[in-house]
């Protein structure tokens, strides 16, 4: 393998990332002044409403549109603020202390809140759905709490006619206004950073992101805590501004509102969320009067039409359509190119293995009283490239799954440079030295080939959460990978038009970008050309030979098996049947006999390889 170019000795100048948007926004605060005074009243008041709520819509986008939680419960957060406005002003009184005590409670209790649905939802393991269904109980178990306050928190009628600031309306507005300006710019720098292109990732690919050490859990509840203080700080804002809050501000009904507004405006853009909500709710406004459930009925059946005709809703059109008329603007908005240097080599890196990297002693895997694995002990030792061979069904992937994740194993130990994992999650295991790829290449669609390998780095460099790095530092044995393979030429690339055999080599390079001491690779050279064969297991033994990597591998065909491999254990039927040499393995009777009859093995025991 060629030696790579030498990395640059510096990082080249980056402009202000709040450059742009500061500007834009400066601009947006001059036409909230001009229309604070310019617009009728009627409007200006249902635009404070309106600008609250595109405010918490912007929430349910950053939540369901970049990281796909499908929430329900932005609502219950939006009540929270606004009650806990509520209730101390009408029952202690209105004083500048007694608000932003107000502030501070309804944003502390939002938070605990957030915390306890976190909890819930985001365990490591949960089905997105949990999410989905614990966020829309949320509002329900809050107003049946307001309806049961009685008196204080006037049940089913709410508050109102409580004492609040004494300003202007038209104050009102430019500060409402100004907040989602605010958010929106915020929102706008983070989406498009380093740190913001995980959301995506998630979205795409949870399992992918935990098997590169992230803790999707806990990164899933940090959002969902920022935006619920965001959505109690716009609900308490609202009590002040409209001196009344009800149940239905909290309740399962808002919550399913600010669903439609944010797919009707267009998920994942921040600004079509923006003006769905505003469009709409200003739009009831004048409407709903004159044709109460005519107007209902259109909302219902326009948000039926995009998500079934239209699933990312209407801003990808109004974009597609500006590009058409703006060509120029196109351009200037592509992404800036990304510099790949070699990663300065860290006091645990891969040079600095254990003589034993990996040690299995009687691990078992079963699944009622069927057993898939059966007593598998082994040891693989530092430079070594170690293929696991056998029949369909025989549990290579099992194994595969139970060595990178504490949770799947039934019994037995699996040590890791010496370390027990236990019962330890993937991104825990990413941490003491493993790396998986798949047999599948998961890489992110919608990612380049750059910020993927970004997305890989998460674990090892935090990165930026508000601007884009035009260096990317990764380590050799990854560089390698990119320049035998050509990808570090189409960095900008997005990975939904890489080859079968480029995404293979890109999920290697992400892989290898965790600087792991061992690599678990499952079938890697499915689907692959004949030279694209060669050209990764030229990359496989240079890993195991020159970087002192630990490779476990599991293959079918014994050719390229018998190439590169360093030693063999054949597993049939969960046990391991012969443990050799190359040549010892590939040349005996019982391998032989165990393919042989691998069709029949197949076809009467279930696939655990799957």
């Amino acid at each position: 393998m060629a030696d790579p170019a030498s990395a640059l000795p510096f990082r080249t100048a980056v402009a202000s990332p709040w450059k742009g948007p500061a500007a834009i926004g400066v601009v947006a605060l001059v036409v909230l002044a001009i229309c604070s005074i310019t617009l009728p009243t009627f409007l200006v008041n249902n635009l404070i409403r309106a600008f609250l709520y595109a405010a918490v819509a912007l929430t349910v986008d950053l939540l369901w549109g970049y990281t796909g939680i499908l929430t329900f419960g932005q609502s219950a957060f939006f009540g929270i603020g606004a009650y806990a406005a509520g209730l101390i002003f009408t029952h202690v009184g209105f004083s500048f202390p007694l608000a932003a005590a107000a502030l501070a409670a309804g944003v502390a209790a939002a938070w605990i809140v957030s915390r306890a649905v976190s909890w819930l939802a985001f365990y490591h393991g949960a089905s997105p759905l949990y999410a989905s269904v614990v966020t829309l109980v949320l509002p329900i178990v809050l107003v049946q709490c307001i309806y049961s306050g009685g008196e204080f928190t006037g049940s089913s009628s709410g508050l109102s006619g409580f004492d609040s600031f004494d300003i202007p309306l038209e104050a009102w507005f430019f500060i409402a206004g100004a907040l989602l300006v605010l958010l929106a710019v915020v929102a706008w720098m983070f989406v498009r950073s380093d740190a913001g292109q995980l959301l995506v990732a998630i979205r795409e690919n949870e399992a992918r992101c935990e098997y590169l050490g992230i803790d999707v859990s806990r990164y899933k509840a940090r959002l969902m805590d920022a935006c619920a203080v965001i959505a109690a700080f716009a609900g308490f804002l609202f009590a002040c501004v409209q001196m009344v809050v009800a149940p239905e501000y909290a309740g399962f009904v808002f919550g399913t509102e600010l669903v439609i507004w944010v797919a009707l405006g267009g998920r994942g853009s921040l600004i079509g969320p923006i003006v769905g909500a505003m469009l709409i709710d200003v739009g009831s406004a004048y409407l709903s009067g004159n044709l109460p459930y005519v107007w209902t009925l259109l909302v219902g059946v326009a948000f039926v039409v995009v998500i079934v005709a239209m699933p990312r809703g209407l801003a990808p059109l109004v974009a597609g359509a500006a590009r058409q008329v703006l060509p120029r603007r196109r351009r200037r908005a592509a992404p800036a190119p990304v510099t790949l240097v070699a990663a300065p080599p860290r006091g645990d890196g891969m040079l600095d293995n254990p003589h034993v990297a990996l040690s299995i002693k009687q691990v078992q895997k079963h699944f009622g009283s069927l057993k898939v694995l059966d007593d598998i002990s082994f040891d693989a030792r530092a430079g070594e490239l170690l293929s696991l061979i056998g029949p369909n069904g025989a549990g290579k992937s099992t194994l595969m799954r139970c060595i990178a994740d504490g949770a799947e194993r039934s019994g037995g130990t699996v040590e890791i440079g010496g370390t027990e994992i236990r019962t330890l999650a993937p991104y825990d295991c990413v941490a003491l030295g493993v790396g998986r790829k798949f047999q599948t290449a998961t890489v992110f669609e919608s990612l380049s080939v750059g910020e993927a390998l970004r997305v890989a780095r998460y674990r090892v460099e935090t990165p930026s959460k508000w601007q884009r790095d035009p260096v990317l530092a990764l380590p050799q044995p990854a560089l390698d990978v990119l320049r035998l393979t050509g990808l570090d030429r189409i960095l900008d690339r997005e990975c939904r038009y890489l080859s079968h055999g480029q995404k293979q080599a890109l999920e290697l390079a992400m892989v290898l970008a965790l600087e792991p001491r061992t690599v678990l690779l499952d079938e890697p050279t499915a689907g692959l050309t004949k030279q694209e064969r060669t050209q990764i297991g030229e990359i496989f033994v240079e890993l195991s030979s020159r970087y002192r990597m630990c490779l476990l591998l599991v293959e079918h065909d014994l050719d390229f098996v018998q190439q590169i491999s360093s030693r063999i254990v054949v597993l049939h039927q969960g046990r391991i049947v012969m443990d050799g040499g190359v040549e010892e393995v590939v040349h005996s009777e019982l391998v032989r006999s165990v393919y042989a009859g691998g069709a029949h093995t197949a076809a009467s025991q279930p696939e655990a390889d799957a």
